[in-house]
């Protein structure tokens, strides 16, 4: 199980996880509603290095990005949920809009994305593949969204 940490602590950690030859993989996202479209993502991300850090954007993030009513849980409730996945070494939550500095800052060797995303669209790719790190797309599972949920949740409810 992986552990809910702070961006500053984590960069300090990963100095030393670093240097002891490990293989760095970040990904990140909502995560709301989590399913298992997100599971089975975060599975094949973390086999693509020795530990997987997820930057989950927080509830005002979200907002911005998702407009309003979003997000539907709390980032204390969806940090939880993702440390508690065995595939899940860190979660750091960030508040900008986008990844970029985190990405920056935690300088990992993978970055990962699911293929909905364009190599061109994904943020951080140049920054990654400028200090020799590599961008994977992997598949997402047809069906699975937090949108597609919501829509379910709505028409069942009338």
């Amino acid at each position: 199980m992986g552990e809910v940490v702070a961006r500053e602590w984590l960069k300090t950690e990963l100095e030393g996880i670093r240097a002891r030859g490990a293989k760095v993989v970040f990904t990140n996202g909502c995560f709301d509603l989590l399913h298992r479209g997100h599971v089975e993502y975060l599975k094949e991300a973390r086999e693509f290095g020795d530990l997987l850090i997820v930057g989950l954007n927080s509830d005002g993030s979200v907002r911005r990005l998702k407009g309003k009513g979003r997000p539907y849980v709390p980032e204390e409730d969806r940090a939880a949920v993702l440390s508690a996945l065995e595939c899940v070494d860190y979660v750091c939550v960030f508040d900008e809009d986008t990844p970029l500095r985190l990405i920056q800052e935690l300088r990992p060797a993978v970055l990962v994305k699911g293929k909905d995303y364009e190599p061109a669209d994904v943020v951080g790719a140049e920054e990654v593949k400028g200090w020799g790190g590599e961008v994977r797309l992997v598949d997402l599972v047809p069906h699975r969204s937090t949108t597609e949920m919501a829509e379910r949740i709505a028409r069942a409810r009338g």
